[in-house]
């Protein structure tokens, strides 16, 4: 069995999964496999996918699934559904590794990893060769929980995350809402990090270009097609222990507001701090009207 699933969410992106394909079949270890979710594609991903898989000098197993279209968090869903090795690595369709990545991952893990740990948290770099937000953190080991909340003072970038698979298993599936298609997966890394830290790798591990067409924009767009969805990460930050005043604010008003749009009529009792929601609440009313004023149009 292999070490490592490098999992590929893509939906209607055959015009750059070329990238991804071209840069595993460069691995300097072939100690993986590529599982790809196909979330619905309506152009020849399929065709494309099939004609790696008919490539016998590859070096590596290519598995395809294809579902109907629900949004990148239940392809997530069905990828963990279908893992089967000890380490999982969502790789985007319009991102690559770098050619010896998988050859780093399995060594950092032999030699550091353990089941005390989720797993392992790297960097991502732009097509320049730049880092995309900050470097970790110069320790052994950190709390994703902690770097979304500002304990490091790190620009927030992208990262990388490699994941045991058994825990992704015991946080899977993510909850859907019908017609909500932008649930972030993220949910799931920072569940697990409530019990677990992960190890820090400060290298690269993947390539990001960002499509016009990714989740990264269009945020009003999402917040309003989406509010259950959002509502559901932001009660999720607000039970975090040791946030500041100015991270509870902000996200108490999101939480108002993506409730007030997803008509959750018991919000106020799905979360502790009942004084902090009264504070925010105008605000979060305010937020609201915007949203469904930007991400109508």
């Amino acid at each position: 069995m292999k070490t490592l699933t490098i999992f590929t969410p893509t939906y209607n992106r055959a015009y750059c999964l070329g990238k991804c394909y071209e840069a595993l079949v460069r691995q300097t270890s072939k100690d993986f496999e590529w599982l790809m979710i196909d979330d619905g594609s309506s152009d020849n991903t399929k065709d494309l996918v099939q004609q790696w898989i008919n490539n016998e000098n590859n070096g590596f197993n290519i598995r395809y699934i294809y579902k109907e279209n629900g949004g990148l968090h239940t392809a997530y869903n069905e990828a963990i559904a279908n893992m089967e090795t000890e380490l999982s690595m969502c790789i985007d369709s319009d991102d690559f590794p770098p050619d010896d990545a998988v050859e780093r991952i399995i060594k950092f893990w032999s030699e550091n990893g353990s089941d005390e740990y989720a797993g392992i948290v790297a960097l991502d770099y732009d097509l320049e060769g730049n880092v995309i937000g900050d470097s970790l953190p110069d320790q052994k080991t950190v709390n994703l929980i902690d770097l979304l909340i500002g304990k490091y003072n790190l620009h927030n970038g992208d990262r990388k995350n490699v994941i045991r698979t058994e825990l992704y298993k015991k946080v899977a599936p993510m909850r859907s809402f019908e017609g909500e298609k932008n649930f972030n997966p993220h949910y799931m890394h920072l569940l697990i990090s409530k019990e677990y830290d992960f190890l820090v790798m400060n290298e690269n591990l993947c390539f990001v270009d960002y499509q016009p067409d990714g989740m990264t924009n269009s945020m009003f767009k999402q917040y309003y097609n989406s509010p259950n969805s959002f509502a559901e990460i932001r009660k999720l930050y607000l039970s975090f222990e040791g946030t500041s005043f100015k991270f509870r604010f902000k996200h108490s008003i999101h939480y108002v507001s993506s409730s007030i749009l997803g008509r959750r009529k018991k919000f106020w009792q799905e979360v502790d701090n009942k004084g902090m929601l009264v504070l925010a609440f105008p605000f979060g009313v305010v937020l609201s009207i915007l949203t469904k004023i930007k991400g109508s149009k």
